[in-house]
């Protein structure tokens, strides 16, 4: 029998994901390095990352979070400036920052306010605290994006929220508007509560110092005794480990059997 979740009853947290396709659209194309002008910080950037991948396809995502950064949001603009520099369509692109929830394809509010409302959020209040940042923030507040968000993997924090990156908890309900306030000024949100300032369970932990350990002697590869003598590592190495031979480490043509000479 069907039941509904009241949490995921709005759908998708990605606008626009029960929209109708646009069949009428023109296909997109590359934009022209010579109408398309891209802050030299961001092309900087975007060049970076694609340096470190052999597909420059890979570099999507920071791409796209470099450019939503400098821009609030994943704008046509910043689509089509990541797209010039990518040599790629707007239109992967769009595929792909629609896919991924923490990519904006849409204004929103200048601070990102995430609630986890996960299983262990959930057991300490985060509904309840969630439903107390709803009351103070608007849907289309300019300056706060509130979202709730399944899992930030504070659970020892609970109930805790990400305010622009930063970890922040246990938050009690009634320190919703304070922190809110914080947030639109510009300061740090309780401060005191902050992950950066949790103290470790032992305060005299790594303060202690150890004496490097001399390196161990290097030892012989396994089977590497002598013909018809085993190691204490493994048999002799024309003996091999018996049964079937290993599968080969890439995948013969097809038509052709693989060989273990």
């Amino acid at each position: 029998m069907a039941t509904r979740v009241p949490r995921f009853g709005h759908g998708s947290r990605v606008p626009g994901w029960d929209r109708a396709v646009d069949l009428e659209k023109d296909p997109s194309v590359v934009p022209d390095p010579a109408t398309t002008p891209v802050p030299d910080d961001l092309r900087a950037k975007i060049e970076a990352y694609m340096a470190k991948y052999p597909d420059r396809r890979s570099a999507a995502l920071p791409a796209l979070s470099a450019a939503q950064q400098l821009h609030g949001w994943c704008s046509p603009e910043a689509i089509d400036q990541v797209a010039c520099i990518m040599r790629l369509t707007p239109g992967y692109l769009v595929s792909v920052a629609t896919f991924y929830d923490m990519l904006d394809t849409e204004p929103v509010g200048a601070h990102r306010v995430y609630v986890c409302t996960n299983i262990s959020c959930s057991l300490n209040g985060a509904d309840r605290l969630y439903e107390r940042f709803e009351e103070e923030v608007a849907p289309d507040d300019p300056d706060i994006n509130l979202r709730h968000f399944e899992c930030l993997g504070a659970c020892d924090m609970a109930p805790m929220a990400a305010i622009d990156g930063v970890y922040v908890g246990p938050i009690e309900v009634d320190e919703v508007p304070e922190l809110l306030r914080q947030v639109r000024a510009g300061e740090p949100p309780l401060p005191e509560k902050q992950l950066r300032r949790r103290m470790s369970t032992d305060p005299r932990a790594n303060s202690r110092e150890f004496p490097r350990p001399e390196p161990e002697p290097a030892r012989p590869a396994p089977g590497a005794g002598h013909p018809g003598e085993p190691t204490q590592y493994g048999p002799p190495v024309h003996e091999g480990l018996g049964g079937e031979p290993p599968a080969p480490i890439e995948q013969p043509d097809e038509g052709q059997s693989p060989s273990y000479e």
